[in-house]
């Protein structure tokens, strides 16, 4: 893509990476781009240093909590919003969201630290002492609430939600990402660790959420309609934004000096100890140092052990904007982690293919022998993919072909299809019912077994709203208005079969006349392929 004239968002923006991305774009000259940071501060002194070069680009800021919501919420509503289905309604609450949606920008580029802002809430100190607790018969709702917040898996995958809703909503066309492996290129022998473990369990849990949302992001490379999605993991530490003389700071807050004074060792020892009768000097530590950005500042013998040979090393900044710009702009940097995953990954394969047809045959030849229909058993799930299925088995049983399902009125499919399964053999119902499936008569009354899978494990007040959800999502729909909805489907279908020209005998369409073979009737799992495909959107874009 072409980067001049283009609105671009970059989050994580101030940070280290971010601002070398933004020297790299300004030689290409967008036409707007908004840095988005965690705090208004840090924003704006990225905004003040980046304007003396943005001479062809309106350069615009936002900050805030990218994984958190655009009005404040209570405790118990943010935890819920992780945890609890998305719905579209909802999508507007989510600060991401707002953000796509406002700029609506063509190209994001992701450089915020995804891992460490979700894994780094320990999760494991906060289950210890829930644990503790229960034991003790002493956990409060508190104590729940933090494992709940630390849960990893839900807060990343609502992010990847918002963020692939926000994007497509706003019509971008690139999303590339600037990932972590978690240990800066190293192993499970990594020597840096906050934690008496080697390496700590928070630290493996930041490489865990690394590698999850690299599969997401696979994923959503992988869906119709998103936009080209694309990684960058650097796989060493990175460095460096500055190298300077000055104070020491630490969790923002300069190291202050203390008096050297020998003291009994004693029978007791704590980490924090106020009455150790060292006392301050009134001056604070100050030093050389190597300023890393997000990672903090370095000793230069902590700079030269961290990337001398064998261990972390270190890639540049710059290197890796040059290298995402690259991605953006089509060049082939070998650097794409979707990209690798994609030639890596085992997908369909030709001897598959060929048994397939022969898998089938047997199955048609076993159906006969014992004269009987296998349609579903909802192991495969959702129940709605079961639900089309024996409605299409429905419409095969009693009319064979779509040809004559589209010839005869939507009254008149209906009430043979009601009377086949309460009259003239009731079987079909049986075994639709038994597997879970409850069957909704077009006269408003149900058939069902005592267990049903929607809704699932729940005594709820029907309502027409409900009751609608559930029908849709995994309830044989016998009714008059779905019964016009598989009349439409098979015109479709129909349409679809005219339009190929009759001399087109090339490998151009996938489902021709060949493919349906009409003659010999309506074929479930064909024609549910084709509604996840082409009606619900699901379809395979990668082979």
């Amino acid at each position: 893509m072409r980067i001049e004239g283009k609105k671009i968002l970059i989050l994580g923006g101030p940070g280290l990476v971010g601002t070398a991305v933004c020297y790299e774009l300004f030689k290409r000259k967008p036409k707007v781009l908004q840095l988005h940071g965690l705090t208004k501060e840090e924003t704006e002194a990225a905004r003040d240093e980046l304007l003396r070069e943005a001479e062809n680009t309106e350069l615009r800021i936002s900050w805030g909590d990218i994984f958190g919501f655009a009005e404040p919420k209570s405790r118990e509503e943010a935890i819920a919003a992780n945890i609890h289905s998305l719905k579209d309604e909802d999508l507007d609450s989510f600060l991401l969201y707002k953000i796509l949606t406002d700029l609506k920008p063509d190209i994001v580029i992701d450089c915020v630290n995804t891992a460490t802002a979700i894994a780094y809430r320990d999760i494991f100190a906060a289950a210890e002492n829930l644990f503790e607790k229960v034991k003790d018969n002493k956990a409060e709702p508190d104590d729940i609430y933090s494992v709940l917040e630390s849960l990893y898996i839900p807060r990343l995958i609502r992010h990847i939600q918002v963020l692939y809703h926000g994007m497509t909503a706003a019509g971008c066309a690139i999303y590339i990402k600037v990932g972590t492996s978690g240990t800066g290129g190293m192993g499970l022998n990594i020597p840096y660790t906050h934690s008496e473990e080697r390496p700590s369990r928070v630290l493996l849990s930041k490489s865990a959420v690394a590698g999850a949302q690299t599969l997401l992001l696979f994923l959503m490379a992988r869906t119709p309609g998103a936009p080209i999605t694309k990684e960058i993991k650097p796989a060493a530490a990175i460095a460096w934004k500055k190298i300077a003389y000055g104070p020491i700071i630490r969790k923002k807050e300069p190291l202050r000096l203390f008096e050297a004074q020998p003291i009994p060792l004693g029978k007791r020892f704590k980490s924090y100890d106020p009455t150790v009768p060292a006392k301050e000097t009134g001056e604070i530590l100050k030093s050389v140092y190597i300023h890393t950005g997000e990672n903090g500042i370095f000793s230069l013998e902590e700079f030269a052990m961290l990337t001398t040979a064998e261990q972390m090393e270190f890639v540049t900044p710059e290197e890796i904007a040059q290298y995402l710009i690259f991605e953006i702009e089509g060049r082939n940097t070998g650097h794409d982690i979707i990209n690798a995953l994609d030639n890596a990954v085992l997908g369909p394969s030709y001897r598959a293919g060929l048994m397939r047809h022969w898998a089938l045959e047997m199955m048609c030849e076993l159906e006969k022998r014992y004269n009987t229909r296998s349609v579903a058993f909802e192991m495969l799930g959702p129940p709605r993919n079961s639900k089309l299925l024996f409605e299409a088995h429905l419409l095969r049983e009693e009319f064979g072909t779509m040809k004559a399902v589209m010839e005869a009125s939507a009254t008149d499919v209906t009430n043979r299809l009601n009377k086949l399964i309460t009259e003239k053999d009731p079987s079909l119902a049986s075994e639709i019912i038994s597997i879970g499936i409850p069957i909704i008569l077009d006269s408003g009354e149900i058939i069902r077994a005592p267990k049903v899978i929607l809704p699932a494990n729940a005594d709820e007040e029907v309502t027409p709203e409900k009751l609608e959800a559930w029908i849709h999502d995994g309830w044989v729909d016998l009714r008059k208005k779905n019964i016009e909805k598989w009349q439409e489907r098979f015109r479709k279908i129909q349409e679809e079969i005219m339009s190929i020209p009759d001399n087109d005998t090339s490998s151009r369409f996938l489902r021709n006349k060949h493919f349906w073979d009409e003659q010999k009737g309506i074929q479930p799992g064909k024609i549910v392929g084709w509604i996840l495909s082409v009606e619900e959107k699901g379809l395979r874009i990668k082979h």
